[in-house]
């Protein structure tokens, strides 16, 4: 980085912990690690005002080294402030939000602010509405933008005192032709000055609830982002400093103050990053021309060790799924980070022989606390001392009188933490060099498990301020393209022009320009589209022009901008239910007698995560479909299930589900195209009323599809404990009634939810249905709900899969109870046990995925998921044991089209066995989690459990296995073998009735 004559060759970081503010400069023109740094200085994070600590901070490096200011290109800053004042509910800093929803048709049945805590909600909700827009998925409006409309919203926003608003419209991070947010923010200015509004597709990508939630903390910290970086410039000021101010983001590279203070989220997680990025400078390992290899970085600090992964391109992995800030489910980037409780000031205690480490420690109060400081409490830094590591000032002489036994205990344990965390976030067996930093980093043995060598760079102690100083500048490209014109690798190239384009523009000298993220992502059921993301990062160029804007008004920075202890926090309104003691509400109908279960809203959140453990990565989430049903709840309207053989004999059985591809509920949420769907099936049929309903399929969101059908707010029918898969299937004639009784599903009705419906009167056979229905689906918006021909009592009690609702409720409640107890490691062993224990269901293999492959073929997702064993530690024992897999070491192939279709083990010998196939439930479970994972999830790193389930005795005959097998996807070589011995779920209603 830097040119001898740079003009500009110095560079200040600084990086504010809860703790120490760290600042250094930073000499560019040297090539000399151990001399890169001409200054440091930490000072105590405890000034009531954010910008002391960096002011003093800052005068004693520029004392020290006597760097002529003018020769400093810029002031890069890293801090937490602005998600600490979310995490901690600091009403002062947080401002409410008004919200406004660009969509004519869709996302009116969850409203914003709908997932957040409500204490959180409490304070950030203002107002919300909704005006006409939004786009559909192949980036056509869904409808243009009324103008009156806005003004409205705008007037009442006004009147209601509101400046903080957000603008999010329906697949709006598509939109590069009509700019729909844009203009909305546009009007709003126009008519409302004063406010500050946010564009979401300017904060994320796809995924509605997700990005409009990050947009609402973005909002609502606006102010206060204003104020703090308002008092940054004013010390800079105070300094004399006239150089370009930046801040960390949350990818380690650098945003200029301004954009900064308009997008404050994007500096949330720039701690740990920083911490990283210095790692990776300070090493050496990655300077070079050509991509050095991976590499563990673990930054020990006094109470906590935090552990990630810098990736080829010197830059940390990000978290491999959403993430939630303060109970708020966001999907913008962060680094991916795992922390344990031990440091420098851990605790070490030796009771009865044993000893612990941690996880409580003296903190910053070691050099009082510390044996080697004259302190009377024993810490893991008098180890390292006791072991023979030298400590600036201490008195090695105080650790004398350990015994050697708790000094080699205490070490082990350390060690054995260190290695353990270690593993968890590397990607294979394979050793990786070990980058530590962070003052507390002398803990650490010279020798791990699972590491090639450990690196101990110059100035570790300050990484994470040399990390804000050498921060890069990057640009991403996130975009849906055509590949009908184009090959996927010319789509990519297009991406990678455009995201160099944007990144040179943001201030990178273009000889710099690298590509250090990328990644295709094919669209289910859309034909020749592809999802292409790409990220451009390169050195930041400093300019003769570069000189701050101190033209400020002192008013600006108040004695607001404090950095304070927590304030207290208001209690949520949400009581956690003991799941060991908890019973479903099963009462008997006042007018039948048939006993109903009442579905509560533990049991929606239960029944939620099994439909996606049944789905076997696919079926799509049930999150959004769950957050309707529980709205239902709160406006009073009931949910009702019933057991199959409390159907009347002479019923008729409804049956619906959505199909088309599963990103576009994402954005659209989810809207009434099934409810429609039947109404213009009943209105064909000549029927004004029926008796139950049943699911087309129990996995993915199509599960819980028919509680809101028969609610009371639509049908008001029960829903049957059953369904026609028992799982989910890539097709629509892969229901058991169309296996077993051919011509069962035509007559069906499609509807978009936005006017449009189709029926289909008649079909050749059950298999052309999906073909010919393709095409309107796509031009209904991809994605429409089915109602297929109604049926009968004595077909669904001969073909429809029974208590599978029950199941999904088991299956859901193990996994909340492993949550609850800290026993995630066995949740696996709790769910073989839930559906019939080691004779119906297998834990199948443990390991991380280490590699995806994906591809589209006639609509559907092909590909494959590779997954490889890791070494790890004794699991945590459960009174059920744990529990060892079918198949260990080496990797477990499981190709998929949608759903996960064969599990297949290729041995280190060279030995290969096929331990599951279809029918068969094949379910990929996050290890860290407990949840399933489905195909959109599978990200290379991730730590999964794989379970496989028998499936039910109607996929084991002939016709099942031929419409169902391995067989019906193209795996004629394999003979289906069953897993175990079926197991039909037990009722929740039989159980809980009386």
């Amino acid at each position: 980085m830097g040119s001898i004559s740079n003009p500009f060759r110095f560079r200040i970081g600084v990086d504010v912990g809860g703790t120490n503010t760290d600042a250094v400069i930073l000499d560019t023109n040297t090539t000399d690690l151990s001399k890169c740094v001409v200054a440091a200085h930490k000072t105590a994070t405890t000034s009531p005002n954010v910008t002391d600590g960096i002011e003093v901070a800052v005068r004693h490096v520029l004392d020290q080294s006597e760097v002529p200011t003018d020769q400093i290109s810029c002031l890069t800053i890293g801090t937490t402030h602005f998600i600490n004042a979310i995490v901690e509910h600091d009403h002062r800093h947080l401002s409410k939000v008004a919200v406004i929803r660009l969509s004519k048709s869709f996302t009116r049945e969850i409203p914003p602010f709908f997932d957040f805590p409500p204490s959180l909600k409490g304070i950030m909700y203002g107002w919300h509405t909704y005006v006409d827009g939004g786009l559909q998925i192949d980036g056509s409006q869904e409808a243009p933008i009324v103008e009156q409309q806005v003004i409205d919203a705008c007037a009442t926003i006004k009147g209601l005192g509101l400046t903080a608003i957000v603008v999010c419209g329906v697949f709006s991070p598509l939109d590069s032709v009509f700019n729909q947010e844009q203009r909305v923010r546009d009007i709003l200015y126009e008519h409302h000055p004063d406010a500050s509004v946010v564009c979401s597709s300017e904060i994320s990508n796809l995924g509605f609830l997700e990005r409009e939630n990050a947009s609402i903390l973005n909002a609502s910290i606006y102010q206060f982002a204003q104020r703090t970086i308002s008092g940054f410039r004013l010390a800079m000021k105070r300094l004399d400093l006239r150089c370009a101010l930046y801040l960390t983001q949350n990818d380690g590279t650098l945003i200029d103050a301004h954009s900064a203070s308009q997008l404050p989220i994007r500096t949330f997680s720039s701690g740990p990053t920083n911490s990283m990025r210095g790692a990776a400078y300070l090493s050496g390992l990655y300077s070079g021309i050509h991509p050095s290899e991976a590499s563990v970085v673990c930054d020990i600090g006094g109470t906590t060790a935090d552990v990630g992964i810098l990736l080829p391109s010197g830059y940390p992995r990000q978290s491999l799924a959403n993430v939630a800030v303060a109970g708020v489910k966001i999907n913008y980037g962060m680094p991916q980070v795992e922390s344990i409780g031990i440091g420098g000031g851990s605790i070490v205690r030796c009771v009865g022989g044993k000893v612990t480490v941690g996880p409580d420690s003296v903190g910053y109060a070691i050099n009082e606390k510390a044996l080697i400081f004259d302190g009377d409490t024993l810490t893991a830094t008098d180890i390292a001392v006791a072991s023979g590591i030298r400590v600036s000032g201490s008195k090695a002489q105080n650790t004398s009188s350990l015994d050697a036994e708790t000094v080699n205990k205490s070490s082990h344990v350390i060690k054995s933490k260190l290695e353990r965390v270690i593993d968890l976030v590397k990607t294979s067996p394979k050793p990786l060099d070990l980058i530590l930093v962070g003052g507390g980093s002398i803990i650490s043995p010279d020798l791990l498990e699972g590491v090639n060598r450990i690196i101990r760079p110059p100035h570790f102690d300050v990484a994470n301020a040399v990390g804000a100083a050498i921060s890069r500048v990057s640009a991403s490209v996130d975009i849906i393209q055509d590949t009908s014109a184009m090959t996927t690798r010319e789509a990519l190239r297009r991406a990678e022009e455009l995201a160099i384009q944007k990144v040179i523009k943001n201030g990178a000298d273009p000889a710099t320009v690298t590509i250090s993220e990328q990644e295709v992502l094919p669209l289910q059921y859309l034909d020749h589209r592809i999802r292409t993301i790409v990220k451009a990062v390169g050195d930041f160029v400093p300019s003769s022009n570069l000189v701050a804007d101190f033209v400020l008004d002192r008013e600006e920075v108040t004695n607001e901008i404090k950095l304070v202890s927590k304030p207290s926090q208001t209690t949520d309104d949400y009581e956690e239910v003991d799941i060991n003691t908890y019973r479903p509400n099963i009462q008997k109908d006042l007018v039948t007698g048939i006993p109903e279960w009442l579905v509560s809203a533990t049991d929606l959140e239960w029944m939620a995560d099994g439909c996606y453990v049944l789905g076997c990565a696919g079926g799509g989430t049930s999150y959004p479909e769950m957050l309707k049903l529980r709205r239902l709840l709160q406006e009073g309207h009931t949910l009702r299930i019933i057991d199959v053989e409390d159907l009347v004999q002479d019923a008729r059985v409804y049956w619906a589900g959505n199909m088309g591809s599963p990103s576009v509920p994402q954005e659209r949420l989810v809207a009434n195209e099934s409810v429609e769907a039947i109404k213009e099936m009943m209105d064909y049929q000549r029927h004004d009323s029926f008796d139950a309903l049943i699911g087309l399929e129990i996995g993915g969101s199509n599960g819980l599809l028919p509680l809101s059908i028969g609610s009371s707010k639509n049908f008001d029918r029960p829903v049957l404990d059953a369904d026609w898969m028992g799982r989910a299937y890539p097709n629509l004639w892969q229901v058991t009634i169309a296996v077993h009784e051919p011509n069962q599903i035509c007559p069906c009705a499609i509807a978009s939810g936005d006017g449009r419906c189709l029926i289909m009167t008649k079909s050749p056979n059950d298999r052309m249905i999906d073909r010919t229905l393709r095409a309107p689906a796509v031009e209904m918006g991809y994605y429409v709900g089915l109602a297929a021909r109604p049926t009968t009592t004595e077909f669904v009690k001969k073909w429809s899969v029974r208590n599978t609702m029950s199941q999904a409720w088991r299956i859901g409640r193990c996994i909340a109870r492993a949550g609850r107890t800290n026993t995630v490691s066995t949740v696996t062993e709790q769910i073989i046990a839930e559906v019939g224990g080691t004779s119906t269901a297998k834990l199948l293999f443990r390991g991380k995925i280490v590699g995806v492959e994906r591809r589209l073929h006639k609509g559907h997702s092909h590909g494959e998921v590779v997954i490889q064993e890791i070494s790890t530690d004794v699991l945590d024992q459960t009174e059920n044991g744990t529990f060892a897999a079918v198949a260990r070491g080496g990797v477990l192939r499981i190709p998929f089209m949608n759903e996960n279709l064969i599990a297949e083990h290729h041995a280190d010998g060279g030995q290969t066995k096929v331990v599951a196939t279809v029918p068969d439930l094949i379910v990929v479970l996050d290890s860290r989690t407990g949840t399933a994972i489905g195909v959109p999830e599978y990200k290379y790193g991730v730590v999964v459990t794989v379970l496989g389930i028998t499936c039910s005795p109607i996929w084991q005959n002939k016709a099942g296995l031929e419409a169902g097998g391995p067989g019906a996807f193209g795996f004629d070589e394999i003979v289906y073998k069953p897993l175990g011995v079926y197991q039909e779920p037990s009722s929740v209603i039989r159980e809980y009735l009386g």
